[in-house]
C-alpha cells in the first residue's frame, strides 16, 4: 500500500563553520558571514520519507518556510528523490517563533490536504528548541513518535520505529496518520542523484525567477517586470520545473497568529559577547595544547 509523506525542511546558517566574523560587534549573529545548509536533521527526516516511499511506494512532499533563498535546499529535495515542493515565504511570517512555525506549517499541511506521515527532522541547528514537530503534531491533532533513531515498518496501517529516551531506548508504534521527528543518527541520508541535477536544476520558485528578471534587466518596469514572469512560469510548469510558491493567504492563515504577533516567546536575557581575538588558533590535541587554550580563554580574557 502506498503512502504519502510531508517533510519539513529548513535552510539555517552553519553553525559548525565560525569565524571570527560570525558575530557583529552588538553581540547577534552574523547570518552573512554564515554559510547557508540544509538543516542536519531535516535530511534524515526526508531519507525516512524516501525510504517509505521505495519500500511502499507513494509520494515525498518537501515544504520549506523560509525566504526565497530557502529554495535552494528544495531542490536538493528534489535531487534526491522528493516528488514535489513547496516554498512558503511572506514576510508577515518574519519573527516567528515556535508557536506561529508550526501553526503556520500545520496550515500548510492542511491545505497540502492528503497524507499519511509528516516528518520533521529533532530539531534546528540555529533554536536547538526541539519545539517545532511536537507543537505541529498537536495542532493537526496527530499522534506522535519523536527521537526516532529506526524506521522497523509500517503494517495495517500502523507505524513502528525505535525511539531514544536518553537513557536506553523503546520500540513504539503508532496509527496512521502520524508525525515522526527523526534523530541524525537514524540512518545516512542519500546523495543527490546525478540524474535529477541535471533534470531540475533549472527549476525556480516565483520569487527567484522574479530576482533574476530585475537583475537581467535593470530599470525594466513594473508591467514588463509581471509579463516576463508569467512568460517563464509558464514554461517552467511545462516542464515540471516550477516550485510550488505559497504566501500566507494560500494557507488561509490567521494573521494574528503569525509573525511577532502569534509569537508570545519573551527575550529574558540577551547576553552580549564580542570576539576580540581575529581570525583562528590551531590547538594542539596535547596537555601542553589544552593548558594553552585554558591561559588563553581565561587569562588573556579572549572572549571579552
Amino acid at each position: 500500500m502506498p503512502y504519502d509523506c510531508i517533510v519539513c525542511v529548513k535552510q539555517v546558517p552553519d553553525t559548525t563553520n565560525i569565524t571570527g566574523d560570525a558575530m557583529k560587534e552588538d553581540g547577534t549573529v552574523n547570518r552573512a558571514a554564515l554559510p547557508a545548509i540544509f538543516n542536519p536533521e531535516d535530511l534524515n527526516a526526508l531519507e525516512a520519507a524516501l525510504e517509505v516511499k521505495y519500500r511502499y511506494g507513494g509520494t515525498v512532499t518537501a515544504i520549506s518556510m523560509g525566504p526565497p533563498k530557502a529554495a535552494e535546499i528544495l531542490r536538493d529535495c528534489l535531487y534526491r528523490g522528493a516528488d514535489r515542493v513547496i516554498l512558503l515565504t511572506d514576510r508577515r511570517a518574519a519573527a516567528s517563533d515556535t508557536l506561529a512555525t508550526s501553526y503556520i506549517l500545520s496550515q500548510a499541511i492542511r491545505t497540502i490536504g492528503q497524507y499519511d506521515i509528516v516528518l520533521c527532522g529533532r530539531q534546528a541547528i540555529d533554536g536547538d528548541t526541539a519545539q517545532v514537530g511536537p507543537q505541529l503534531a498537536e495542532k493537526l491533532g496527530l499522534p506522535q513518535i519523536t527521537y526516532m533513531e529506526r524506521f522497523w515498518g509500517i503494517d495495517g496501517g500502523w507505524l513502528r520505529g525505535r525511539r531514544n529516551t536518553g537513557r536506553g531506548w523503546e520500540d513504539v508504534e503508532a496509527k496512521l496518520p502520524v508525525l515522526v521527528t527523526v534523530l541524525g543518527h537514524a540512518n545516512i541520508p542519500r546523495p543527490p542523484s546525478a540524474r535529477r541535477m541535471m533534470r531540475f536544476k533549472h527549476a525556480r520558485a516565483e520569487a527567484e525567477l522574479r530576482a533574476e528578471i530585475a537583475q537581467e534587466h535593470p530599470g525594466i518596469s513594473d508591467s514588463a517586470l509581471e509579463e516576463e514572469l508569467g512568460r517563464r512560469k509558464q514554461k517552467l510548469a511545462e516542464l515540471g520545473l516550477l516550485i510550488d510558491q505559497w504566501d500566507l493567504d494560500k494557507i488561509g492563515a490567521d494573521l494574528g497568529r503569525c509573525g511577532l504577533a502569534g509569537s508570545p516567546t519573551k527575550v529574558f536575557r540577551v547576553q552580549s559577547i564580542v570576539l576580540t581575538k581575529k581570525g583562528y588558533t590551531e590547538i594542539p590535541p596535547t596537555p601542553e595544547g589544552i593548558r594553552q587554550l585554558i591561559h588563553e580563554l581565561v587569562v588573556d580574557r579572549t572572549l571579552g
